[in-house]
């Protein structure tokens, strides 16, 4: 079959084999037609047409007791007319006339590459078109997603469009995330049993307490270790992700947008097209899969060192006086800092967080020569400038909403809660797009900005437009916006926050360049959150700071050590008023700094690496360069260690056949060592150790004490 054609051609008798990256797709046709996922996992090699047949009627179920005269597999497309009895890929009614479930068949197969195509499905008497689009990237990571387009007469109203996946039944154990403000990303598993295991965020956004990613693998899988299967629901607004166990015997992951009753409704001809659904699948445990995912947002964006960052909010809020700012440039310069962003405050009306959301305007009463005196003072010392906006959302106390209540989102005559004192900005308004649209491009044109830091402040609630509800059309009008925006000044970076991490998806990864994962800075809350947001998100899309002593979020106090060593192997920057700093701690704070860009190079094009270590107290994190010929680990201790002596820390990712020489490089890491004998980490040429060793047998951690955390770098030669 020429899998470079466009064309479409009847669905292969014999199936279709898609292979990439160790990762085989197999999709068979049934006993009628129907597209099955025969397998999806491990590569099956090259398989000819009649061993692709031998593989569809080889896992084929027979026909039981009390069920339909025929056998019968999940497909492609679940459907209830095919005796499926779980949660169908496809809900809708039409608004006119008889209205019956889809049963699709006359299946196509498009290819569009040799690892990608379109299945197609028609059912005139339902008048329900469905494309299935599927594409294997070239590390095995299946994107599949969902489109329906109406062929009938009549409006289409569509309840729920799911993307399924099949995983084996030895995957039996569950892992997904869940969370709240300032504590995302918190891992939670259970036994895969029979029935629905099913995540809805209705936030609006993304939400802290999203999934991220759904795990089904075998039991006891880790980071390094065991078969695993996720998937990730691609999408900033409100989603379902779901596990299900049939007892016929299947087993499902999917997901979708979670859509309202009303929310998508399709004339004749119309399309709606699904979010895509990520799939990944690893021999190698957690880790596998990450590198699956980062090398997939990472093909999106170009690999580059990501600037390190002084921001304003943690160090002034919102007291705005130039010479203070120019006062904690100088200093963020004298660190080696690179970036210089200021934070909430600028906008005019805009003294606390009472007022001034939607006018992105500078104010003229706090900055009478406009931000051009702080933008020169920042350039001056070498540094890039970068702007907090905030601009889905309004509030009240607004020149924009005495001009235009209408364009408040809201769904009753009361306008819904406030949150943050704030509303939101109904996008899908023209007028309200293109005020935002405009004000947005005046100061990008205006400024030399390098980096807008995009915030979203509170849920979505009670919303609607034209009698509608809203979410669905405010996201994709986000994505526009920020596509303009791209399009108009791609050389500006984009960070997206959400009061913290409530938007942290593939989706907004793909228009933005790095997430914010959580409003706090707590340095033992962040190392937990930050190597669960990295089942996901590449470390250097990932925005770590360092904090003050103590914690603004939590009130911790914590070293120095720690804080820092904790945002090392991410998108480093300091959230801390460095004015206030004596010569010394502004000198150990530099250490720091160029401490992580020594490790940078290999930060945005390496492996990230997490260990399994069996005390709790100690968190492993690494990443390796793609030659293998270099390390970093951050080996932190989050609590008292549970024995005396911990276990060995062993170092993932290596060459096993190749020897490293391991040395301990924490910048004044002997006063953090609870040890009274010397230990290889006090030998400046450190020990040499093959790969292997280090990996299988680990080295000693000296006694170390809490809230302390050590950095080795592994160098091969």
């Amino acid at each position: 079959m020429d899998t470079t054609s466009a064309v479409p051609v009847p669905l292969p008798t014999e199936g279709i084999h898609l292979r990439s990256g160790g990762v085989s797709v197999v999709v068979s046709p049934d006993a009628e037609g129907q597209p099955v996922i025969a397998h999806w996992g491990a590569d099956l090699g090259a398989l000819s047409a009649s061993e692709l047949r031998a593989l569809a009627f080889a896992t084929s179920p027979a026909v039981s007791h009390s069920a339909l005269d025929r056998p019968r597999r999940a497909g492609l497309v679940l459907d209830l007319n095919s005796g499926f009895t779980g949660t169908p890929s496809l809900e809708g009614a039409r608004l006119e006339g008889p209205s019956i479930e889809p049963r699709l068949g006359d299946w196509t197969w498009t290819p569009t590459s040799g690892t990608s195509g379109i299945l197609t499905g028609t059912d005139a008497e339902a008048g329900w078109r469905v494309g299935v689009h599927l594409a294997l990237t070239p590390r095995g990571l299946l994107r599949i997603r969902t489109e329906v387009t109406n062929l009938g007469a009549s409006l289409l109203s569509l309840a729920a469009v799911r993307t399924v996946v099949p995983v084996p039944a030895e995957a039996a154990e569950l892992l997904d995330l869940t969370g709240r403000w300032c504590k995302e990303r918190t891992p939670q598993r259970h036994p895969f049993v029979q029935g629905s295991f099913m995540r809805n965020a209705r936030h609006g956004r993304t939400g802290h307490d999203a999934s991220l990613m759904l795990v089904a693998g075998v039991p006891g899988f880790g980071f390094r270790h065991g078969e695993v299967w996720a998937v990730h629901t691609a999408w900033s607004g409100n989603h379902t992700t779901y596990a299900e166990r049939t007892p016929e015997g299947e087993s499902l992951l999917g997901g979708g947008e979670l859509l309202a009753p009303g929310e998508i409704t399709l004339a004749q001809y119309e399309t709606y097209q699904s979010p895509w659904l990520l799939a990944g699948y690893s021999a190698d445990g957690l880790d596998g899969l990450s590198a699956e995912f980062h090398a997939w947002l990472r093909s999106q964006a170009p690999a580059r060192n990501r600037p390190v960052i002084v921001n304003t909010w943690e160090a002034v809020y919102f007291d705005h006086d130039l010479d203070r700012l120019v006062a904690l440039a100088d200093a963020a310069a004298a660190v080696g800092a690179e970036r210089f962003v200021l934070d909430d405050g600028w906008f005019l009306g805009r003294r606390n967080d009472l007022a001034g959301l939607g006018d992105w305007i500078v104010d003229p009463q706090l900055w009478p020569q406009g931000l051009h005196p702080l933008i020169e003072a920042v350039h001056e010392r070498g540094l890039e400038f970068g702007l907090w906006v905030e601009p889905e959302m309004v509030n009240l106390d607004s020149e924009v909403i005495r001009a235009h209540p209408d364009w408040v989102l809201r769904g009753r005559t009361a306008l819904p809660g406030e949150w943050r004192h704030q509303q939101v900005l109904d996008l899908q308004h023209p007028g309200a797009y293109a005020h935002v649209r405009d004000q947005l491009m005046a100061l990008l044109d205006e400024y030399d900005i390098a980096y807008l830091k995009w915030d979203h402040n509170r849920d979505l609630i009670d919303v609607t437009h034209e009698g509608r509800p809203a979410v669905a059309g405010q996201t994709r009008a986000l994505y526009r916006l920020l596509d303009e925006l791209r399009a108009a000044h791609p050389e500006v970076e984009i960070e997206s926050c959400a009061s913290g991490g409530g938007r942290v998806d593939a989706e907004i990864l793909t228009r933005t360049d790095r997430i914010w994962p959580s409003d706090t800075i707590d340095a033992i809350e962040r190392q937990h959150l930050q190597r669960w947001t990295g089942l996901l998100v590449p470390p250097e899309m990932m925005g770590s700071h360092l904090g003050g002593p103590v914690a603004h979020t939590t009130g911790r106090a914590h070293r120095l050590g720690l804080r820092a060593a904790t945002g090392l192997l991410y998108h480093f920057g300091i959230e801390w008023d460095l004015t206030t700093l004596s010569p010394d701690e502004l000198e150990a704070v530099g250490a720091w700094v160029s401490l992580h860009k020594r490790i940078r190079p290999i930060i945005s094009t390496g492996t990230y690496v997490r260990g399994d270590h069996p005390d709790p107290a100690i968190v492993v994190t690494g990443v390796v360069s793609e030659d293998l010929s270099e390390g970093w680990y951050v080996v932190a201790a989050v609590a008292a260690t549970g024995t005396q002596h911990p276990a060995p820390v062993r170092l993932q990712g290596l060459d096993p056949q190749a020897t490293y020489t391991l040395t301990d490089e924490t910048p004044g890491s002997g006063q953090h060592s609870a040890s009274l004998s010397p230990t290889w980490a006090d030998d400046p040429d450190g020990i040499a150790l093959p790969g292997v060793v280090l990996a299988r047998t680990g080295v000693r951690l000296p006694p170390t004490a809490p809230d302390t955390a050590r950095v080795w770098r592994v160098t091969r030669g």
